[in-house]
């Protein structure tokens, strides 16, 4: 049987949080050049407007909503916009998240000598709370109040966005690391939870791609890339970043349930074989 990945998309209401970010805008423009009808969801009510505006400008159909995804009242009113404007979601991407540099630490391993970092004992409570609930909770929410749109809908599907830290920790970064195995826990419970209604519920683990948002971290203003960089493509047995279109077939994929139906409750790596590089 011959089948185009994809195609399944058209007409189909997709709200995608965090859909004008450094990933997210990747994944709004390909379900909207398959015809999707693309929500966006941003803290930046210009940023996410602008872009949906720029992909309507494009042939396509978007719009752009200022949410917070830790604000339940906000996505039941984004939600109400949504069903009037295109009706029900048909699938909704969590991609809204983030770290905090208050929940970080300034080196990889505890060093007492070290003054005037930031060690473990000086990570900032609120800060780790907030990394929390950014990441996890602005996952549960937003699928609290979309998902009841997909109940009977045997097309429906929630894809999560994970990461290589959810596996093992990446130093430095113990909330982020933490929420993210979080999401791949909760995206398993979803799965089973609402296995019998057919909505799939998948996520998918980039390993480390260079976006607008994370270039200061990852080079110098030089343009040379940093130490820690240098120890990511190190880790990287292909040795380089991955490029945001390299994401695309995964994420079709799974939204495509001809192409994915018995596929559920799954955290797909695309990281350059990442995860699973012992590092020797």
């Amino acid at each position: 049987m011959h089948m185009t990945i994809g195609t399944n998309l058209k007409d189909k209401v997709v709200v995608i949080t965090g859909g004008a970010g450094g990933l997210g805008s990747s994944f709004s423009r390909i379900v909207a050049s398959f015809g999707a009808k693309v929500v966006i969801i941003g803290r930046n009510e210009k940023k996410a407007q602008a872009f949906a505006e720029s992909l309507v400008d494009q042939g396509h159909e978007a719009m752009g909503l200022s949410v917070d995804v830790t604000d339940k009242d906000a996505l039941v009113r984004a939600h109400d916009i949504v069903l009037s404007t295109y009706g029900k979601t048909d699938i909704l991407i969590n991609c809204a998240g983030g770290n905090h540099p208050k929940a970080t630490t300034t080196d990889e391993t505890f060093d007492p000598g070290h003054d005037g970092t930031r060690g473990f004992f000086d990570l900032d409570q609120d800060a780790f709370n907030d990394v929390f609930k950014l990441n996890f909770t602005g996952t549960l929410l937003p699928t609290q109040v979309f998902a009841k749109d997909m109940i009977g809908n045997p097309e429906a599907s929630i894809l999560n966005i994970s990461s290589m830290s959810a596996y093992a920790p990446l130093t430095k970064i113990p909330a982020y690391s933490a929420a993210k195995a979080a999401i791949n826990n909760f995206t398993q419970w979803l799965a089973v939870h609402f296995a019998k209604e057919n909505i799939r519920v998948n996520a998918i683990a980039p390993g480390f791609f260079l976006t607008e948002q994370n270039a200061s971290l990852l080079k110098h203003e030089n343009g040379e890339y940093t130490k820690r960089t240098e120890k990511i493509l190190s880790q990287t047995p292909m040795g380089r970043f991955g490029e945001a279109e390299e994401l695309t077939g995964t994420l079709l994929w799974l939204l495509d349930p001809r192409a994915s139906g018995f596929v559920t409750g799954i955290v797909v790596p695309v990281d350059g074989g990442f995860s699973a590089f012992s590092g020797v």
